[in-house]
């Protein structure tokens, strides 16, 4: 006798199937880079309105931005590879760095533009200057191999030649965090924020921590103020920082709120349309709450974006199993 199951349960057993797939997400979750830094004159002081552009070097890729007035810049929504970052102001200067990208690891291109190294700085303090740029730039060498015991150590000697350097600590929380011992990763967080209060990154990276170790209220409250931070705030669709608001749902999911998790990756992909891991997990969202077709085209929209992405054999298994 052949038995015939109806559409409820064939979807039962599917979903059943699914969810155990969804169930587990990354801690510290992000589909796509980041680059941040500064914009300093010879003499140290931030430069307001220089040209960021951003050009990967194994495509076509060019992002262009602005430093704002404490000099800062940030450019979200980078694949991983090397770029070249440069930094251009009329009258001013121009400067260049390499850097390469690597996910989940927000990349610091701190720049000098402007004739003169010494800039007007006594021998002694540009001779500091140039140690701590060296010694960063060491830090951040060791951080990209891998090398998170000579990162932590470099770039606590920077911070001991200038202990306003708030980025110095960042970096030491997030080789800390890639150690897991995040009490001193939250420690240097903590400290990064101490020095710069605006500092969303830095609220990024608690919230990472804290989701990683389950301590899913106060992931939420530190994600919250990196939204606030950023101008992302829950509910604001079509603008914001798409990466804080997917943060935001990798941690409401993973405290097991998931259609408030699902209202964050829908805001993700409005406020960032091609935000691969976004649609990804919004597919995942949709596949729970039963919404197969929906969830179908979220997938599709992920293997369009990412082709060979962290979740694309699942995603093409899981689009095999709905289409059967």
């Amino acid at each position: 006798m052949v038995r015939r199951f109806n559409g409820r349960h064939l979807w039962v057993m599917t979903c059943a199937a699914l969810f155990a797939l969804a169930i587990a997400l990354p801690a510290a979750a992000q589909s796509t880079g980041m680059v941040r830094g500064t914009v300093r004159d010879a003499s140290g002081k931030p430069v307001e309105g220089a040209t960021i552009k951003i050009d990967a070097e194994s495509s076509s890729r060019h992002f262009e931005t602005k430093s704002d007035k404490k000099g800062e810049f940030v450019q979200i929504g980078l694949s991983p590879g090397a770029y070249k970052v440069s930094a251009e102001k009329d009258k001013v200067g121009s400067n260049v760095a390499t850097v390469n990208l690597r996910v989940a690891a927000p990349v610091v291109a701190n720049l000098i533009i402007g004739a003169g190294a010494g800039g007007g700085m006594s021998p002694e303090a540009a001779a500091k200057n140039a140690e701590l740029k060296k010694t960063f730039e060491e830090g951040v060498a060791a951080s990209r191999a891998g090398n998170h015991d000579d990162a932590i150590a470099k770039f606590t000697h920077a911070a001991e030649l200038n202990e306003k350097c708030y980025d110095c600590y960042y970096n030491i929380a997030y080789s800390q965090s890639q150690k897991k011992d995040y009490d001193k990763a939250e420690e240097a967080y903590k400290k990064a924020i101490e020095i710069k209060a605006d500092y969303a990154e830095a609220y990024n990276g608690l919230a990472n921590i804290y989701n990683a170790t389950r301590k899913f209220d106060q992931a939420q409250a530190a994600s919250a103020k990196a939204a606030e931070l950023t101008g992302s705030a829950p509910g604001a669709l079509g603008g914001g920082n798409a990466d804080a608001l997917f943060n935001q749902g990798v941690i409401l999911w993973n405290a097991g709120k998931i259609a408030d998790a699902k209202k964050q990756f829908e805001a993700a992909v409005a406020a960032k349309p091609d935000h691969a891991e976004a649609h990804y997990q919004l597919g995942m969202a949709l596949v729970n709450e039963g919404n197969l077709a929906g969830a179908a085209t979220e997938f599709e929209e992920y293997l369009k974006l990412a082709p060979t992405g962290p979740n694309a054999a699942t995603a093409k298994g899981i689009l095999g199993t709905l289409k059967k």
